[in-house]
């Protein structure tokens, strides 16, 4: 598996072999690509000093070249523009395939009896396929009909391992697919709020339902999947109701606030469920255009959207000793660590014990009971502590108690 990491490092880095061979003769080492290239089919094997120099080059440790992952990721779902090039592609599946494979160790190490909790893909053949697919996720997640406040934290709870990967050109929306039987997906860091929820909860639908025996495109079924895991048909009946000649932009905007789903996917949302003619929606499209609103709304969804399964576990493992707190910020976890400052003042607080050693600690904490030892206390009677504190507090019941026992 060496190869495979030797790659996936590189990926990682951003470089091609030949900008790799170039860089490791730049440091001494005289290399060829074609070498390299060999050395990640794994038809040759790399020196040692070949390992050391490159992981220096491609800022790993060396130990990440010799890590062996249990399996590897089965991507099936890939959405992006035509600009989104191969090599920023193999970055994405690369680092999502780091930090999967980190995400699902730990996991089987705090929570071992607690696999995924997402339906196994079904078939789906057409639009209404989708729609009940969706349901049948919102009820093995015990979501009902209400809005989901945080899709996000929502399918990690359920054991979908969602990873973030920000890209400004804005022409990477999500990656899924599968590892080991645990679901991954990778959301655009850099959308809005909105957008990460649909973006989500479109991989979710790749990862749910099983097109290979439809006619229908695969993204428009995963469009109308997400729609209905956002906003259940349901509650779009309830909202707009059953028949409408025209919408208005200002419902729209407080729907938006209120699910999450954006203006224009609710738009949509009214014109799939024929709540509005394909007319209205049309004309909506094109107010939407004059108002400048296709790439920003006019009011944003304010809910929280940032995957925190991988950092709260990784937290849980360090401070268990599970784990070292390095091996996370190797591949960009950060990990919270107390800094603890020396007090100015003679007498010692609780941060300063902390920072000393073991020993020292103990001596000075025998040291205080020794002194404690010889200083006179002032005895307090039961009224004087707790009379300001407790209204219901009965003193005289308490010291007469205390008298006769």
């Amino acid at each position: 598996m060496i190869g495979a990491r030797l790659k996936q490092a590189r990926l990682l880095a951003g470089m091609t072999q030949r900008e790799l061979a170039r860089a490791l003769c730049e440091s001494g080492y005289k290399v060829t690509a074609a070498a390299i290239s060999k050395y990640e089919k794994e038809k040759s094997f790399p020196t040692a000093r070949f390992m050391l120099l490159a992981s220096a080059v491609l800022g790993v440790p060396g130990s990440y070249l010799l890590h062996q992952p249990e399996t590897a990721v089965q991507w099936t779902a890939f959405r992006r523009q035509s600009g989104f090039g191969k090599k920023k592609q193999e970055a994405v599946m690369a680092y999502a395939a780091d930090l999967a494979e980190l995400q699902i160790e730990l996991h089987s190490v705090l929570y071992p009896d607690s696999p995924p909790d997402l339906p196994a893909p079904v078939k789906a053949q057409n639009f209404q396929d989708a729609e009940e697919i969706a349901k049948q996720v919102r009820a093995a997640w015990e979501v009902g009909n209400r809005p989901l406040d945080n899709l996000v934290q929502t399918a990690e709870d359920r054991g979908v391992i969602v990873i973030g990967w920000d890209d400004e050109s804005g022409q990477f929306d999500g990656l899924s697919g599968w590892c080991g039987g645990n679901p991954v997906t990778v959301i655009n860091a850099n959308r809005s709020a909105d957008r990460k929820r649909f973006n989500l909860a479109r991989e979710i639908g790749h990862l749910v339902m099983d097109t290979s025996y439809s006619g229908v495109d695969d993204e428009s079924l995963a469009h109308r999947f997400a729609a209905a895991l956002l906003v259940p048909a349901e509650h779009a009946f309830h909202e707009l109701g059953r028949e409408r000649r025209h919408l208005d932009w200002g419902e729209l905007m407080m729907l938006k606030r209120k699910y999450g789903l954006s203006m224009a996917a609710w738009a949509r949302r009214a014109r799939d469920l024929r709540i509005i003619s394909e007319r209205c929606y049309e004309t909506l499209n094109i107010e939407r255009s004059k108002l400048g609103w296709r790439t920003v709304e006019p009011i944003e969804y304010l809910g929280d959207e940032e995957p925190l399964r991988l950092k709260q576990m990784a937290q849980r493992a360090v401070a268990e000793g599970l784990v070292a707190p390095d091996r996370m910020t190797q591949i960009g976890v950060d990990v919270w660590e107390p800094e603890f400052e020396q007090s100015d003042s003679e007498h010692l607080t609780v941060y300063d014990l902390l920072a000393m050693p073991e020993d020292e600690r103990r001596a000075v904490m025998e040291r205080a009971f020794e002194l404690a030892a010889e200083e006179d206390f002032e005895i307090f009677e039961a009224n004087e502590i707790f009379d300001d504190y407790d209204e219901d507090f009965d003193a005289e019941t308490i010291t007469k108690t205390a008298d006769s026992a």
